[in-house]
């Protein structure tokens, strides 16, 4: 290998993948399909919020592989993580196809693991918190970025109104998928801030533990995101968590009515 050759290396491990630019892609096409009234607008709907959520779960990860890169993991680059393909990480069930069976399933944002951070190249207790509270953090100022247009009313179009049951409603449909996409991110943020082995609140807690709890835990943490989405089907838990998470949208000035509306609309085979 020449000298001239190392630079290029280090630029193609850190070069935005064409997955990623396809996501944006179908992000981009079908917001503005749903914002002008042009097609089916509740599977215009359902493409926007998936291909927005999959965004965000490639960035949750990045977040972490760029937060450990800064931190002392050098790795993470020949990895692929900082290309925001999500076909690079290490678990494609966790990261991918299981956040999504949430969103399908129960309109939950769940994302999932997958960036394998080499943990021991990085010192310090304070880096190790900061690499897991990096994923949660993007997914918060994501919810902040969605939701505050919509509570301002930036979004709506006059020219085109949501239609749901038969009713046509005096909001823009890209208002109400906008609510439901922001409502992922924030039950996303919540969700993954909770002390659980599995997920990034324990991450965050977790070096400071003492060591014989940490390999105390440890087995238990490959099933922390099942027990969370288990949890979250019992009625009372659920009725509380949800609570929580439109009294944030509320303070972001988001009506809950958009999250709940969008999610209904997002399910078009529903009809």
């Amino acid at each position: 290998m020449t000298f001239a050759a190392t630079p290029r290396s280090r630029s193609e491990d850190r070069r935005i993948s064409p997955v990623f630019w396809v996501l944006l892609a179908v992000l981009a096409t079908s917001g503005w399909a749903v914002y002008a009234g042009y097609g089916n607008p509740r599977f215009g709907i359902f493409l926007f919020v998936v291909a927005g959520w999959m965004v965000s779960l490639c960035l949750h990860e990045y977040a972490h592989a760029r937060t450990a890169l800064h931190g002392g993991d050098l790795t993470v680059g020949a990895k692929g993580y900082l290309t925001l393909n999500p076909l690079k990480y290490t678990n494609a069930l966790l990261s991918f196809v299981l956040p999504i069976i949430f969103v399908l399933l129960g309109g939950i944002g769940l994302p999932g693991g997958a960036v394998w951070i080499e943990r021991h190249r990085i010192q310090g207790r304070l880096k190790h918190s900061l690499i897991s509270a990096a994923g949660p953090l993007v997914n918060l100022v994501g919810a902040v970025l969605i939701l505050v247009p919509v509570g301002a009313g930036w979004l709506d179009n006059p020219k085109v109104h949501a239609v749901w049951n038969g009713y046509e409603l005096q909001v823009s449909p890209l208002a109400l998928a906008l609510g439901f996409l922001g409502m992922l991110e924030l039950s996303a943020t919540l969700l993954n801030l909770l002390p659980i082995p599995g997920l990034d609140g324990y991450g965050i807690i977790e070096p400071w533990l003492p060591y014989k709890t940490r390999r105390a835990v440890e087995p238990f943490a490959p099933y922390g995101m099942l027990a969370v989405f288990a949890l979250l089907w019992q009625p009372e838990i659920n009725h509380w968590f949800f609570e929580a998470v439109y009294g944030v949208m509320d303070l972001l000035g988001v009506d809950r009515l958009y999250s709940q509306l969008g999610h209904e609309l997002f399910m078009f085979w529903k009809d």
